[in-house]
């Protein structure tokens, strides 16, 4: 390679600096792939545990026992929340007007319970859990009960 002579050579001073840059640069791509490499096991390990998570509440909820009480446990909401609904229409009628109408004053006093499988929100007062069941309405129109904290049907 023959060296333009309007060029000036790199001095002494720049070839150190030059590989100072150069070992900053490979230390910075090696904390990078090391950071990567550890996102990349904590997202194995993540996917993992949801993995079997899923795998032991599928084999749980599968179980005919399981299913059959289930069933029971609908069966005794659906015929509590007919036993209520008289009660249950009136909450509903006064809840929905709270919210049409925003009005943030009864709605603070709402139950906070929410149904975990159909997503719905009791409509009775705070603190009634010592006398009735929580109380909803499904977006078909039929009365929910339930006892308790309803989990996710995911």
């Amino acid at each position: 390679m023959v060296n333009n002579p309007r060029e000036p050579l790199p001095s002494r001073r720049t070839v150190p600096q030059a590989t100072a840059i150069t070992s900053k640069a490979r230390a910075d791509e090696g904390n990078a792939v090391a950071n990567g490499e550890m996102q990349r096991r904590e997202t194995f390990a993540r996917r993992r545990r949801q993995w079997e998570t899923e795998t032991a509440l599928h084999a749980v909820m599968s179980d005919p026992e399981v299913q059959r009480l289930r069933q029971e446990i609908d069966e005794l909401g659906a015929s509590m929340a007919w036993e209520l609904s008289p009660m249950l229409r009136r909450f509903q009628e006064r809840y929905d007007r709270a919210v049409q109408d925003a009005d943030v004053d009864l709605l603070s006093r709402s139950c906070p319970g929410k149904h975990g499988r159909w997503g719905r929100i009791c409509v009775l007062d705070v603190r009634h859990e010592a006398e009735y069941p929580h109380l909803a309405t499904t977006s078909e129109g039929q009365p929910l009960a339930w006892v308790g904290t309803a989990p996710e049907d995911n």
